[in-house]
């Protein structure tokens, strides 16, 4: 194989731009092995990826079917791997309680998904608008989702999702309470307040500046990464330069007060925030000026990657490049190219 479809397949990373890669690409000799690559625990399934034979088979077994969506080079994989599944107690329950198969979602191998229809991994991927990795979807017994993890999660919320559905909590109350149940974080206990903050009560319909998108972010008091998100990331001068380009607002999932949605919609920011189907906190959703929701994102995140969500956004990138992981490698190149070095965990 060429250096060149070396190079080729690592351009296409989620959260790691090609540029980090390139001088380890040129180590490469003939055993050539993808230098993002990191390795998967041995207790997950090897699969022959007919999901309709997995699911019968973790269901005789008394498990469930857990997809995890990856892909090589990818930070917040590799702290999923090295962080939660190294872990004891996580990994003796994931072990008893699901069948792991990964999936890679650039991937050219064949997958038989539950209704029997042949695709290829990177179809199936973008046939279940996986847009972040990794990606976690748990399936019930007849191939449904029981819950969806977009991103990461940290092991005291993951081992919540795994006990969550292990437990087929899913037909009896949303993740996003039973989590507040059985798992109230400790955090500051307050929102966090900001003067570019749109000012309640909200009717984003009449109150928003024509032609500006709106990213509405979803908290709530007890939430460390809230704190995370207000006292570090926000508070970066790259961070404000962003956000002075769009109008914000702050939902409290656990409020009942009114709000008219972008849409013009009554409701409460309880009952948006449930039918939008927030599960983490904090979550940012953006919306276009005719109120269309356009991204989100909704998993842990430092200041790269939530940066590069409001400029995915607020610059219109979205609309002519769909795919936010190539936006970002993008965006990381010219960054580079000023001599701005990039740490994504930081």
């Amino acid at each position: 194989m060429s250096k060149f479809m070396i190079l080729k397949g690592l351009l296409v990373l989620i959260f790691v731009p090609s540029v980090l890669l390139a001088a380890t690409v040129e180590k490469l000799g003939e055993d050539l092995v993808n230098p993002g690559h990191h390795e998967q625990p041995a207790w997950f399934k090897n699969s022959f990826l007919d999901l309709r034979e997995d699911i019968a088979d973790a269901k005789q077994d008394g498990k469930r079917v857990l997809l995890y969506f990856y892909q090589d080079g990818c930070p917040y994989c590799a702290k999923l791997l090295d962080v939660n599944f190294t872990q004891k107690d996580i990994v003796d329950k994931t072990r008893q309680k699901f069948d792991v198969i990964s999936l890679n979602m650039w991937g050219d191998r064949e997958v038989i998904d539950h209704k029997g229809k042949t695709v290829k991994e990177k179809d199936f991927a973008a046939s279940l608008r996986v847009m972040f990795t990794p990606t976690l979807i748990f399936l019930n017994e007849q191939g449904e989702v029981a819950l969806r993890i977009n991103g990461y999660y940290k092991p005291h919320r993951f081992m919540a999702a795994l006990d969550y559905v292990s437990q087929k909590k899913e037909k009896k109350i949303s993740f996003k309470n039973y989590f507040k149940e059985v798992a109230p974080a400790e955090a500051h206990g307050k929102l966090h307040h900001k003067p570019y903050f749109m000012n309640p009560p909200y009717d984003f319909l009449k109150t928003r500046k024509k032609g500006k998108i709106l990213m509405v972010l979803f908290e709530q008091k007890q939430c460390p990464a809230c704190d995370e998100l207000h006292d570090d990331i926000l508070k970066r001068k790259e961070s404000d330069e962003l956000i002075q380009k769009m109008d914000v607002a702050q939902i409290d999932i656990w409020s009942n007060e009114k709000v008219f949605t972008p849409k013009g919609k009554p409701t409460t920011a309880k009952h948006w925030a449930n039918s939008l189907d927030i599960k983490y906190t904090p979550s940012a959703v953006f919306f276009d000026d005719k109120g269309n929701e356009v991204f989100r994102w909704e998993a842990y995140l430092k200041s790269f990657h939530i940066q590069s969500s409001m400029d995915y956004v607020a610059s219109g990138a979205y609309k002519n490049e769909p795919s936010f992981q190539r936006y970002i490698e993008v965006r990381a190149d010219k960054i580079r190219e000023q001599g701005v070095e990039i740490e994504l965990l930081k």
